[in-house]
């Protein structure tokens, strides 16, 4: 999971890349729920890079993009949104795998 350490290098895998946005935060319970399944869903999802986003640090994205609660997914291929999990609910291992499997590529 790659995380980045400035605006600029997350604008960078917006632009580029077939990419999950990881919306989290360190006080989020159902983030941390989850957090230990990621490295597995990551392996089940090669064709896509990770990117986690603090949401506290990142703000302004998180309310660009709509992101309300985290933990959330949002998938962005070549600057273009294919996919976006996002609500306030827990997530589990199977739901994200399923997500990741249903979302369209360009």
């Amino acid at each position: 999971m790659i995380i980045p350490e400035n605006l600029e290098v997350l604008a960078e895998y917006v632009k580029k890349g077939r990419n999950v946005f990881f919306f989290t935060a360190d006080w989020c319970g159902d983030c941390s729920f989850i957090k230990p399944s990621m490295p597995e869903i990551e392996a089940a999802h090669p064709e896509y890079t990770f990117i986690e986003v603090d949401r506290d640090a990142y703000l302004d994205v998180a309310i660009e993009w709509g992101i309300m609660g985290i933990p959330s997914f949002v998938v962005i291929e070549d600057g273009k949104e294919t996919g976006r999990l996002v609500n306030k609910l827990r997530k589990t291992k199977v739901e994200i795998d399923a997500f990741l499997t249903g979302v369209k590529t360009k």
